[in-house]
């Protein structure tokens, strides 16, 4: 195949178009002629797809047919006598030989010249038909401008053209002078068309700089009014904004603005009202509407570089804008009469109806503040005219609703029109002035415009007003006629208001400005209070407009201000000048649609969904501290649920549904409303007063399974929520209930085999090729989430005894490395008793998660209670001291302990659970080694008793009671019939002596002090809560009682505190257990007795009791002044939350509550605990909801083991102390105290994740509880009516 045929060019012609056509992008991107020159030598090795162009195919295949035989032959001369076959340096060799002969071949010369030649005749005929294609469009061209210049101008926008496609011609600095002289207006019309079209076809970068520009552009602006010529000025405009920097354009762009407002001045045009039609193609007005189209074109595209410019040029783009939309006639909008006088605003409004240029232009500071500054000082008419406008169609919202929806034909008609009515133009008019509004009150300077004085108005129009005609506009549309769930820009006046109210919700301060004001409120709640009187709504739909309503109020009532207003401020006037709370009316409004007793609304379909919409305003209120103090006596947890139940027991008896049958979209619905009404009673989790209230409706199983639904797809708890359910999490595994539902819902497990994951399988995506990297860091931030998440989970000692409590370990003689743990007894077994072969071969990274393990057992053993539960089960001490002792030098004699990561994690651990005392009193060791020769100066140890190097001398307690002020304080005391007022006489000499001397407080001073305190209160019937203790054991059946394992390791525990803080004399080792029996003898009269199904409540308490023991020690070991003391105390109202032993399972409370094992220590101290961190130190508050936590489980975690290993024993004393004087509300303003005392060490951990392991690992550094006397009394002062008197109704909390 040496020649080609004529088929073969032609085919060759067709595949190089092709080929060019793939490759456009990268030859038409060269900045020269030699760079795709370039681009095309070296396309083999840049295109991964050269081989696939049919192209090189086609040319392959020639080189085949025409050097095939040459090559062939050669191979067979070449390789006939040496055999060369082989892979290696003989092939190459062979191929270079081949390749030489067959290049030197005369069937090679021929075929590359036959090539060559063809090729060029191929290239050679496409640029001829090129040329030729060229000449015949510009010819048509010019045919058709020359046909639009003598006739009417039809076609469509000037702009539409884009400047990039045209070619431009060099034009010299003499020709546009001649030009500019030809486009003078006393010129002739053909003339002037000439000079525009060789303009048009100039590059605008010559134009816009020649010396003649001035007199150019003045004399393209009179051309602008003349209908022939004005489509081609604006063509030019049009090229030079898109190829111009800001210095020229702005000229440009202000004679534009000149030349369309002398044009508005000169025509006065007008539009019908009503239903009346106005034609926008008729000459004047379409010629306008091209020029404001490409104005507002650069208006918003202006605002992506005019901040590279001077400010000066910005601001005249926006004043030459403003002096344009502010042209205002002495007729107006909205004047009486048929005809209405057309201004700028009206087509810029048909052009860009939702004020994007608007938007834009206030969204960056650099322009926002000019915009804001001119509005103020020259152009506030405009903000009159657009709230004008907004006035004007309120008032006219009957009329205009009964006519043909204005915004209807936009979303029926795709295709563009050319017809308006009057009343849509004003509609149009309308929805750009309200979003211009809207985005000018998010801005503090846009709302100090306000308040404005429009027509027909005797008062200004405010901030609060404004909003009001929003809500009412709610009120006359409540609903797009036809709604579409995906046309989310719709232009409905409730849409549009509804935008405008959300945009103000969200902001603090634009809220608290324009929503948080009791006209507001008012308007919003009228319609219901309306309803509640029984009374006829001013509403078009009220089940459409009901959730709009809904809607704006959780919104208000999920910020602090607005729950403020809902709760504490008395605005609305419900009946008679009756006055009362928002809060409360919504809560009564929501129980009545609950109970469906509104006969108005129960016929309607929606009836499920506005019901579900109060819930959610009713639950931004009950989800928090304040608003569920308020909403509580309602009993709305108790509606609630009983709708869901009966709607659970509703979806149960639905037959499955048939296709075609309407029961399918019936259960469809009775499931969402199930969900509703479930995801409603789940959010009185976000509380601890709220959990025992979800506890008792029976539901918290269902509730928490569907929080695992949720939560397993990672969804957030509402629209109004910022973080997901992680504080939800902690919160309900603060209880054995909620634990035991978090358990059976299956979240217990996912965790647990989400850590395992994580920790020791990776990540599948990562290959062999990229190995894990060795982690830095004893928790890796890969497994720092799962960490975290269980230390939430077992925070709480209770979800610690629920969880483990009974559970062995398995202890297997054999793991495969298939096998995972899934609860909380297999992690520990695998990840913390690694003390076997067989645990440390089944683990991949053997000693990051056993570093792992440790760590979390560190946390878990802060806690007293979980410790001394891990302790009887499973020996942790033991087990811990057994694998140091195997981790020496030499086993046979006594080597030395290798210091590694597990040895030194080892040594923290006991260390902790071995040393009892505050910040003073005793010393762990840091888990960091040290630079130089020692790097680990700290002992370690593999047997008892704790080396003296982790404790410190213990603190000096004063004995002596014989101090002045304690003789006298103590003499007190003397007169057992003394009165309330002595008794208050007794508080401030207790705070003066916490300020002035608090050492003195402590030792036999204090055991006297309490003694005399506690026996006054308990034989005082104004302070005697409970029944007086009748407790008689006789000897025998206390040696009797039994003392549990954990119970035992409990008083080995408090007697080394004991000894080290030299209180205790030889015969305690046997007082405290007596004390102990007798204790718990009696506490077993004063409890219910059933069958519990949580493992926590088999037993009795799950802990031990440590404030008997703290009341031993400070009795210094005394058992009789010790019982006498407890007995006393159990009479008080104090002791059901300072002694949480005496209060568990109480016969003091309703047995439902006694059941739940739930202390009135969570539901109650914790509870206003939070209230009062969200009042008094929000930061605080608001650092527990990013970490995940809650101060609740701190706060159980501290009280329950009476602070010890926390605070020093002088403050425990000091505690104790002022809890049992100043009243139980005290142990709140404690915790608050505490909380204070730590904001910024919380604020810091809280920006490292380091939160939760803090609170629990650190002792409170500094806190002295005499130091926040003065605190604490504010507080008293502040809130104890609040809280005192809910700490009174202990007997009935769910009430």
């Amino acid at each position: 195949m040496s020649q080609l045929s004529a088929e073969d060019e032609a085919e060759l012609q067709s595949l190089l178009k092709q080929l060019l056509r793939s490759i456009n992008d990268r030859i038409s991107g060269a900045p020269s002629t030699e760079c795709a020159e370039e681009i095309l030598l070296h396309l083999e090795e840049t295109d991964k797809n050269f081989h696939n162009y049919e192209l090189v195919k086609y040319l392959r295949q020639y080189v085949e047919s025409s050097l095939g035989t040459v090559v062939e032959e050669e191979t067979n001369y070449l390789t006939r006598g040496d055999g060369q076959h082989a892979i290696g340096p003989g092939h190459d060799t062979l191929i270079h030989a081949i390749t030489r002969k067959s290049r030197d071949s005369a069937e090679y010369q021929q075929m590359m010249q036959t090539l060559k030649n063809t090729m060029i005749m191929v290239v050679e005929s496409l640029i001829n038909r090129f040329e030729e294609d060229q000449m015949r469009k510009e010819e048509m061209h010019r045919e058709q401008q020359h046909s639009q210049a003598n006739s009417q101008y039809t076609d469509n926008c000037s702009d539409s053209d884009s400047s990039f496609n045209q070619s431009y011609a060099f034009i010299r600095q003499e020709q546009l002078q001649v030009l500019a002289e030809q486009l003078d207006s006393s010129r002739p019309k053909e003339v002037r068309w000439e000079a525009l079209q060789v303009l048009c076809g100039a590059p605008p970068s010559d134009v816009l700089i020649c010396e003649s520009w001035s007199s150019l552009r003045r004399n393209l602006c009179d051309a602008l009014t003349d209908p022939d010529l004005s489509d081609n000025v604006l063509q030019f405009f049009a090229k030079s904004f898109s190829s111009s920097p800001l210095n020229v354009t702005r000229e440009i762009y202000t004679s534009l603005a000149k030349s369309v407002e002398s044009s508005f001045l000169s025509h006065k045009l007008s539009f019908p009202t009503g239903s009346a039609t106005i034609d926008i193609n008729r000459s004047e007005i379409s010629r306008l509407l091209k020029q404001m189209r490409l104005m507002n074109d650069f208006q918003k595209e202006v605002t992506t570089f005019w901040i590279r410019h001077p400010e000066k040029y910005m601001e005249e783009v926006i004043e030459s804008t403003f002096s344009l939309l502010s042209l205002h006639h002495e007729h107006g909008s909205g004047s009486p009469g048929t005809q209405n006088v057309l201004e700028p605003m009206h087509l810029l409004a048909l052009l860009d109806v939702k004020a994007t240029w608007f938007k834009k232009w206030m969204h960056g500071y650099y322009s926002r503040t000019v915009v804001l500054r001119l509005l103020e000082r020259k152009y506030k008419s405009l903000i009159v005219a657009a709230l004008q406008q907004c006035v004007h169609y309120t008032e006219s919202c009957e009329r205009v609703t009964s006519e043909t929806d204005p915004q209807s034909a936009e979303r029926q008609e795709p295709v563009q029109r050319s017809v308006y009515t009057g009343t849509e133009i004003e509609y149009a008019f309308f929805v750009h002035s309200l979003c211009v509004l809207g985005k000018l009150l998010i801005y503090t300077n846009g709302r100090k415009l306000f308040p404005i004085t429009v027509k027909k108005r005797k008062d200004p129009v405010s901030l609060t007003d404004l909003v009001v005609i929003l809500i009412n506009i709610v009120y006359q549309h409540p609903k797009p006629p036809h709604s579409d769930p995906s046309h989310t820009d719709s232009l409905t006046p409730s849409c549009l208001a509804m935008e405008v109210l959300w945009m103000l919700c969200e902001r603090t301060e634009s809220a608290a400005e324009c929503l948080h004001q009791t006209a507001v409120i008012e308007t919003l709640l009228a319609p219901v209070i309306a309803l509640l009187n029984g009374q006829q709504v001013k509403l078009k739909s009220p089940a459409a407009t009901l959730p709009l309503i809904a809607d704006v109020l959780a919104r208000i009532a999920n910020t602090d201000r607005g729950l403020s207003l809902f709760l504490y401020e008395k605005n609305l006037v419900v009946s008679n000048n009756e006055r009362t709370f928002p809060a409360h009316v919504l809560v009564q409004f929501t129980l009545m649609l609950l109970e469906k007793e509104l006969s108005s609304l129960s016929d309607s379909d929606m009836s499920q969904t506005w019901c579900g919409a109060f819930i959610f305003v009713c639950r931004q209120m009950y989800n928090t501290c304040e608003g569920l103090q308020v909403l509580r006596p309602y009993g709305l947890h108790k509606a609630v649920a009983a709708a869901w139940k009966k709607t659970s027991s509703l979806s149960e008896r639905v037959p499955t549904p048939v296709p075609g049958a309407t029961a399918g979209t019936f259960s469809h619905n009775m499931l969402i409303w199930e969900e509703t009404l479930l995801d409603s009673l789940l959010n009185f989790a976000a509380t601890p007063k709220g959990l025992l209230l979800l506890q008792q409706t029976g539901a918290i199983t269902e509730c928490v399974s569907y929080m695992f639904s949720r939560f397993t797809k990672k969804l957030q708890v509402s629209r109004c929520e910022k973080f997901g359910y992680g504080v939800m999490v902690t919160q309900v595994a603060a209880t054995a209930p909620g634990v035991a539902a978090l358990h059976t819902s299956g979240l217990v497990r996912a965790l647990v085999v989400e850590l395992w994951a994580v920790l020791e399988c990776g990540i599948e995506e990562v290959g062999v090729v990229c190995p894990r990297p060795t982690p830095m860091e004893p928790i890796d931030r890969s497994c720092l989430k799962s960490f975290l998440s269980l230390v939430n989970l077992l925070s709480s000692s209770q979800a610690v005894w629920e969880l483990l409590g009974r559970q062995p370990l398995a202890n297997k003689s054999e793991y495969t490395l298939r096998e995972m743990p899934t609860s909380i007894p297999d992690m520990i077994d695998r990840l913390i008793a690694v003390d076997t072969d067989a645990k440390i071969h089944s683990l991949f990274h053997y000693e990051q998660s056993h570093t792992f393990g440790l760590r979390l057992l560190s946390v878990l053993c802060c806690n007293l209670d979980s410790f001394l539960l891990l302790e009887s089960q499973y020996n942790i001490v033991s087990m811990l001291l057994q694998s140091q002792r195997e981790n020496v030098t030499e086993q046979d004699n006594d080597g030395e302990f290798i210091i590694d990561n597990l040895s030194v994690e080892r040594n923290h651990v006991l260390v902790r659970v071995s040393a009892v005392g505050g910040p003073s009193e005793r010393k762990l060791p840091p888990r960091a080694l040290q630079e130089g020769e020692d790097p680990y100066p700290w002992p370690m140890f593999s047997s008892s008793p704790l080396p003296t190097r982790y404790t410190l001398d213990p603190p000096k307690i004063h004995h002596d009671s014989q101090d002045s002020e304690m003789r006298s304080f103590l003499a007190s005391f003397k007169d057992s019939k003394k009165e309330a007022s002595g008794m208050e006489d007794c508080r401030r000499q207790y705070c003066k002596m916490m300020t002035s001397k608090p050492n003195v407080l402590t030792g036999k001073g204090l055991a006297d002090l309490l003694e005399k305190v506690v026996a006054h209160l308990s034989s005082s019937a104004s302070e005697c809560f409970f029944s007086p203790a009748q407790y008689k054991a006789e000897e025998k059946t206390v040696q009797s009682a039994v003392v549990s394992s954990v119970e035992q390791l409990g008083i080995n525990t408090c007697l080394r505190y004991g000894s080290y803080l030299k209180l205790l004399t030889e015969d305690a080792v046997s007082d405290l257990p007596l004390l102990m029996r007798n204790i718990k003898i009696f506490l077993s009269t004063q409890r219910v007795t059933t069958a519990p199904q949580l493992i926590a409540q088999q037993d009795g308490y799950p802990g031990y009791d440590w404030l008997a023991s703290t009341v031993f020690l400070i009795m210094a070991g005394n058992m009789d002044r010790s019982l006498k003391l407890l007995l006393n105390l159990s009479s008080l109202l104090t002791s059901a939350f300072i002694w949480p032993a005496r209060i568990h399972a109480s016969i003091h409370v309703p047995v439902e509550v006694a059941e739940s094992g739930i202390s009135p220590m969570y539901w109650c101290t914790a509870h206003y605990v939070e209230m009062l961190l969200r009042a008094e130190v929000p930061l605080v508050h608001s650092a527990f909801r990013m970490s995940g936590f809650t101060p609740s489980q701190m706060c159980l975690h501290w009280l329950t083991q009476c602070f010890w290993n926390y605070l020093d024993w002088a403050e425990i004393c000091h505690y104790v102390s002022t809890c049992v004087l100043m009243g139980p509300d005290y142990q709140v303003y404690m915790c608050v105290a505490v909380f204070t005392h730590l904001q910024p060490d919380i604020l810091q951990r809280t920006q490292s994740q380091q939160l939760q392991v803090y609170l629990k690992e650190e002792p409170i550094q500094g806190f002295k509880v005499s130091d926040y006397m003065e605190l604490m009394e504010g507080l008293e002062q502040r809130y104890r009516n609040i809280v005192l008197t809910d700490m009174k109704t202990i007997r009935s909390p769910v009430a």
